[in-house]
């Protein structure tokens, strides 16, 4: 008989790739901490010294996507030109890009965030993706290319126009061409949306 070891290297790291490659392909009710153990040749608890739970692996592949995401806007950030619309349009590039490259993934930390038993860290990191927004209409209104007002108020239709289109894009209600044209019709509107009266 042959026994499952426990060492595996950064297991943590293992079980977080091999658990996301789970959810793109299953779903989140495929996930199992009992079968990531298997699938990577450690003891059935193993798993157990990185998360004490299915919960606590959810809340850490959220946390990973929310910092990955975090990672590609502010890289679009650093790419974009100088205007409010340059800066707009790179931010929503960048969201639906990851939103249509990781699907399941984005749907897993939208749900897990608003799960009672979310961590804290979670939630900071649910919040810095809305406070990136909140800054760029701010931006825009110290250069005087966004309108005056409240900048929660200018940026929700913001975030929520690029939620949608991105839903849109992930579901297949768009396709892939569809999606690359509609981008710039779709920044288009936010920019005219945000502009100063």
């Amino acid at each position: 008989m042959q026994t499952r070891r426990y060492h595996h290297g950064d297991l943590r790291a293992a079980l977080l790739t091999r658990a996301e490659q789970t959810l793109r392909e299953k779903g989140p009710g495929a996930l199992s901490l009992r079968e990531l153990a298997r699938d990577l040749g450690v003891s059935h608890a193993a798993p157990s010294r990185h998360f004490k739970d299915k919960q606590a692996l959810l809340d850490a592949l959220a946390l990973a996507g929310f910092e990955r995401l975090d990672e590609a806007l502010a890289t679009s950030r650093k790419a974009a030109g100088e205007t409010f619309a340059d800066r707009l349009g790179g931010l929503v590039r960048a969201y639906v890009d990851f939103a249509v490259a990781n699907a399941e993934l984005l749907d897993l930390m939208y749900t897990v965030k608003h799960d009672p038993a979310a961590s804290e860290a979670l939630i900071t990191a649910a919040q810095r993706l809305g406070a990136t927004a909140v800054e760029l209409v701010a931006e825009g209104q110290r250069s005087g290319e966004v309108r005056e007002g409240p900048v929660d108020d200018i940026g929700m239709p913001v975030f929520t126009t690029l939620h949608g289109f991105a839903s849109f894009a992930v579901s297949s209600v768009l396709s892939a061409e569809e999606v690359e044209s509609g981008l710039d019709a779709v920044i288009a509107y936010m920019v005219r949306g945000c502009a100063p009266s």
